[in-house]
C-alpha cells in the first residue's frame, strides 16, 4: 500500500527524462496508488513477488509501477492491471521488521504496457513511452491554467491536511502538463480511478480542462462542508448565549422576589393537585414529579414528558362526581320517553337508581345488553345517562386488538397516553360517567395483547376500585362508573368476562311493537332530518305493517327507519323540483319508491308446505330469530338416508335421531315396518350457503319425515321448534321470544313448543304479542304429529281450502 507521503520533483529537474523505444522492465503492481510522472512516492511491498522484484533490481533501478483495477486482488494477473502506468526510479529500499520493503520512487515518464514475456515470479513486459501532447498556447490556456492554480490555492488554504508550500510550488510551475501531474498527486480526495483517467490523457489540453473541473467540484464541496460547521457552531453559540442570559434573568427576578414563566407554569400546577383531591399516595408522587420538574431546564428532553404527566394526573376528576340528587319518577318518564316497551331493562335501571337514592356509595353495576341489531342497545345506554343526569361516554370495543388501546401504554415509550378509560374519565369530568363499552363480543386478540382479559379487572366491582392504567401508574377508582356493555351474542365472550357482567336480553320487536315506534319516534326523526314538514307527508296506519312485513325482515328497526329515510327522500326531492302537494305514502307509493316486495312472508309458508315432506321450524339467529324449512323427499333405492344444507353435526345427529323414532315407531304411524327397505330418503335444509346448527329442529325432521312417508301435507300456517330424543320426547330449547317472533312476522298461526318452555313464554312474551297465535304445548312427539298433521280427508281438505284462501288474498 502506498504511503500518503508525496515527494516532488523541483520544476526544472529533468531526471529520468531520456525517452527511448520500447523497452522490457518489471512491472510492480500497486493497490490504490498512482504514480505521477516527477513525483517521489513511498511504497510498502510487501507481496512476494513485490519483494523479489525489488530484490532482483541491479544497478539500472528502473521499474513500471502500475495500479490494479481491483485492490482486492492479492496475486493480480496481466488482465487485472491498468493499461498504462508509470516509468519510475528507485532510489533507496528500506527492510522493516515485518520483512516487507519500505521502497521510495521517482515517476520519470507516462508508459503503455505492451506484451508480458514473464508471470512468475513477478511480472515482466514491454512497455512504450507515451508522449505528451502539448496544447496550443494561447489566451484560453493561460486562463484556464491560472484558474486551475486559484482553486489549488483556495483548497489547500481551506484544508487542514494540506501544506501551504503546494501553494508555492504550484504557482512556480510554467509547464501546465506538469502542473496538473502535481496537482493531481497532491489531492487527497481524488479517487484512484479518476488519477488513472488523469494518468491515461497524453493530451495537456483535455488533462488541464479534466483537473478544473475536479477542483471546482472539491471546492464546491468545501464550502458546503463549511457552512454546514459555521450553522451549527452558530446554533451551539446561541444555544449558550440563551442559558447564560436566562441564569442572568433567573438571578435578577430572584433578587427582585418575581417568578418567570416556568416557575409561574410549576406553581399553577402545585394548585391543581392541591385542588384534584386525588389519595395521599398519588398526591405524593405527583408533588415528587413536580418537584423534578422545577428543577429541570425547559430544554431537557424529559422535561415535556414530565410535565405532561403531571397535567394527567392533575385535571383527572379523583374526587369529582355528578353529585344529582336521583329522582325516580323523572328517570322513569326518561326512560318511556326515548324507547318503547323494553319493561325489564327500565325496571332493572330503576331498581339500581332506587338502590342509590337508599346507598350513596353503592358501587355502579356492570350491565350487558344482548340482543339482535337494530334494537336499540346503544341508545339505551344515552337515554339511562341522560335520567341519572350522568354524562356519557361510548367507547367502541369492535376490532380493538392491543390492550394497551384500555390500559395505556408505559411513559418509557415515546408518545405514550393513558388507556381510553382514563382518556373518558377526562373528557366526562366526573368519576361517575356513564361508560358504554359497544360491541364486547367483537374484541379481537393477537400478540399485542389480549383485550378481553383487561377487561376483566375493568368490569369487576372487587377489583376496579383500584384500577392501575400503565401511563399513571396510580390507582384510580373505577367503581362509582355505570358500564353498560353490548353485544349481539355471548358466544364469543370469554366466560370469565361474561361471568362478571349482568346479561339483560333485549329480543326484537313484533311488528305492532315495531308501528308504535316508527310513528312514535321514526318517522319524525326521518322528517326532521330529511329536511321536510310534518305536514308535507303523511304515513296512514296500513303502511307502516306493510314496509314492515313486505320490505325488511329483521328483529330490529333499524332497516325499517331506513326505509322510511327512503321515502322521506323522494318527497324532500319532489318538494325541491317544484312539487309541495302533500304526500299521502299509500301501497302504491311504497311500491314506487321502495320498489317490489323484497319479502313474501304472508305465502311463503302456505306455498311451500303444499307438498308432504315439508314442515316448517323455528331458529335462533344473532339478528333475531327466523323460520327455517325442512324439506325431505324420498326414491327408489336400498335404504339410504342423505342430509344436506350445511348443516352441522349436531343437526345431523337430530335428523338421525328423528329417522330412528320414525322406523321404530313404523307400526303406530301406520307405516310398514320395513318402509326404508327399497327407499332411499334424502332430508335438505334449504339456504344451503347458510351453515345451520342445533337440535332444537328436531321435532321439524320428525314431522317432515311422518309427512312424507305417510304422504300427508302439514297444516298451512303452523310452525315448530323442538329437541328429540330417541325415545320421542320433545325436550325445552332456548331463544323462545325471538324464534315465536319470527314464527308471527311470517303469518304463522299455530306455534307448537316444549311444554318446559310455557315459562318462557309467560315471562318474555305480553298478552298482546300472543294475540292471533295459537301455542300447542307438547311433551312427546306424538302430540307435535296430532297438531301438526291431518287425521282425517277432511281435515285434509280443510287445510287446502285454508292454503288456497291465504295464496288468492295475497295474489
Amino acid at each position: 500500500m502506498a504511503s500518503d507521503f508525496i515527494s516532488v520533483i523541483e520544476p526544472g529537474d529533468t531526471r529520468g527524462r531520456e525517452g527511448g523505444a520500447s523497452r522490457v522492465l518489471p512491472i510492480l503492481p500497486v493497490r490504490d496508488t498512482v504514480l505521477f510522472p516527477h513525483a517521489v512516492l513511498p511504497l510498502t511491498v510487501g507481496r512476494e513477488s513485490s519483494i523479489q522484484l525489488i530484490q532482483s533490481l541491479g544497478e539500472e533501478k528502473s521499474i513500471v509501477v502500475v495500479a490494479q483495477r481491483d485492490a482486492r486482488v492479492d496475486a493480480p494477473q496481466p488482465q487485472d492491471l491498468h493499461a498504462y502506468g508509470t516509468l519510475a526510479t528507485v532510489h533507496k529500499v528500506v527492510k522493516m521488521p515485518n520483512q516487507s520493503l519500505f521502497v521510495f520512487t521517482e515517476g520519470t515518464e507516462r508508459v503503455r504496457l505492451g506484451e508480458f514475456s514473464k508471470i512468475e515470479p513477478f511480472m515482466v513486459a514491454a512497455v512504450e513511452t507515451v508522449p505528451e501532447v502539448p496544447a496550443a498556447k494561447d489566451a484560453s490556456l493561460e486562463a484556464l491554467q491560472r484558474n486551475v492554480v486559484t482553486q489549488f490555492q483556495q483548497i489547500v488554504s481551506a484544508s487542514p491536511t494540506l501544506s501551504d508550500e503546494l501553494q508555492t510550488i504550484a504557482m512556480n510551475i510554467d509547464d501546465p502538463g506538469r502542473l496538473v501531474d502535481f496537482i493531481a498527486a497532491s489531492l487527497p480526495f481524488l479517487a484512484t480511478g479518476d488519477k488513472q483517467e488523469l494518468l491515461e490523457t497524453p493530451d495537456v489540453g483535455a488533462r488541464l480542462d479534466r483537473i478544473n473541473k475536479h477542483l471546482a467540484k472539491e471546492l464546491e464541496v468545501q464550502q458546503l462542508r463549511n457552512k454546514i460547521q459555521s450553522e451549527v457552531q452558530d446554533q451551539v453559540q446561541q444555544s449558550q448565549r440563551d442559558y447564560y442570559l436566562r441564569e442572568q434573568l433567573k438571578a435578577i427576578q430572584k433578587e427582585l422576589g418575581e417568578m418567570d414563566e416556568g416557575q409561574k407554569d410549576i406553581e399553577e400546577l402545585r394548585e391543581k393537585i392541591e385542588a384534584a383531591g386525588m389519595p395521599e399516595e398519588t398526591k405524593k408522587e405527583a408533588l415528587k414529579e413536580l418537584n423534578r420538574l422545577s428543577r429541570m431546564s425547559p430544554m431537557a428532553a424529559d422535561y415535556s414528558l414530565t410535565r405532561n404527566y403531571i397535567e394527567w394526573l392533575a385535571v383527572l376528576p379523583w374526587a369529582k362526581s355528578s353529585g344529582s340528587a336521583v329522582d325516580i319518577v323523572k328517570a322513569k318518564e326518561i326512560l318511556d320517553e326515548d324507547h318503547y316497551d323494553l319493561k325489564k331493562v327500565k325496571d332493572r335501571i330503576l331498581d339500581y337508581l332506587s338502590v342509590r337514592r337508599l346507598k350513596a356509595d353503592m358501587k355502579g353495576p356492570i350491565l350487558c345488553f344482548v340482543g339482535p341489531p337494530g334494537v336499540g342497545k346503544t341508545s339505551l345506554g344515552r337515554s339511562i345517562a341522560r335520567a341519572l343526569s350522568r354524562e356519557f361516554r361510548r367507547i367502541s370495543l369492535g376490532g380493538m386488538h392491543d390492550e394497551a388501546e384500555l390500559r395505556g401504554h408505559r411513559r418509557t415509550y415515546i408518545g405514550a397516553l393513558p388507556g381510553q378509560i382514563i382518556q373518558n374519565l377526562r373528557r366526562a369530568g366526573a368519576n361517575d360517567p356513564v361508560f358504554m363499552l359497544d360491541e364486547v363480543d367483537k374484541l379481537g386478540r393477537d400478540f399485542r395483547g389480549d383485550p378481553a382479559s383487561a377487561l376483566l379487572e375493568i368490569l369487576d366491582p372487587e377489583q376496579n376500585n383500584t384500577f392501575r392504567d400503565n401511563y399513571l401508574d396510580q390507582p384510580f377508582d373505577l367503581s362509582k362508573v355505570l358500564f353498560i356493555c353490548t353485544a349481539n351474542m355471548l358466544d364469543t365472550v370469554p366466560e370469565p368476562l361474561r361471568d362478571r357482567m349482568e346479561i339483560i336480553e333485549l329480543q326484537g320487536y313484533t311488528e305492532e311493537e315495531k308501528k308504535h315506534i316508527a310513528f312514535r319516534y321514526l318517522i319524525p326523526r326521518q322528517i326532521k332530518e330529511n329536511g321536510i314538514q310534518a305536514d308535507n307527508i303523511e304515513f296512514p296506519e296500513e303502511s307502516v305493517p306493510h314496509i314492515v312485513r313486505h320490505y325488511t325482515r329483521e328483529a330490529g328497526v333499524r332497516k325499517l327507519e331506513q326505509q322510511i329515510g327512503t321515502i322521506c327522500r323522494k318527497q324532500a326531492r319532489r318538494i325541491a323540483e317544484g312539487n309541495t302537494e302533500k304526500l299521502v305514502v299509500t301501497k302504491e307509493i311504497i311500491q314506487e319508491f321502495l320498489g317490489g316486495m323484497k319479502v313474501r312472508v304472508d305465502t311463503e309458508i302456505a306455498e311451500r308446505t303444499k307438498r308432504s315432506g315439508v314442515a316448517v321450524g323455528l331458529a335462533w339467529t344473532p339478528a333475531g330469530g327466523d323460520v327455517l324449512f325442512i324439506e325431505a323427499n324420498r326414491m327408489k333405492g336400498k335404504g339410504g338416508f342423505t342430509m344436506t344444507g350445511q348443516i352441522g353435526e349436531v343437526m345431523q345427529e337430530s335428523m338421525q335421531a328423528a329417522l330412528t323414532w320414525v322406523r321404530s315407531n313404523a307400526k303406530s304411524l301406520g307405516l310398514d315396518e320395513d318402509v326404508m327397505k327399497d327407499t332411499d330418503i334424502h332430508i335438505h335444509v334449504p339456504s344451503g350457503a347458510i351453515p345451520k346448527d342445533g337440535p332444537s329442529a328436531g321435532v321439524t325432521m320428525a314431522t317432515a319425515l311422518v309427512s312424507l312417508l305417510t304422504d300427508r301435507p302439514v297444516r298451512p300456517l303452523t310452525a315448530m321448534t323442538g329437541e328429540i330424543t330417541l325415545s320421542g320426547n320433545v325436550l325445552p330449547v332456548g331463544g323462545i321470544k325471538e324464534k315465536f317472533l319470527a314464527a308471527k312476522r311470517a303469518g304463522v298461526n299455530d306455534i307448537i313448543l316444549p311444554a318446559e318452555n310455557k315459562l318462557n313464554v309467560e315471562e318474555d312474551l305480553m298478552a298482546d304479542q300472543i294475540d292471533n297465535v295459537t301455542i300447542h304445548y307438547a311433551t312427546r312427539i306424538d302430540d307435535v304429529l296430532a297438531v301438526a298433521l291431518p287425521r282425517t280427508v277432511a281435515e285434509e281438505h280443510r287445510d287446502e281450502e285454508v292454503r288456497d284462501e291465504v295464496l288468492q288474498k295475497t295474489a
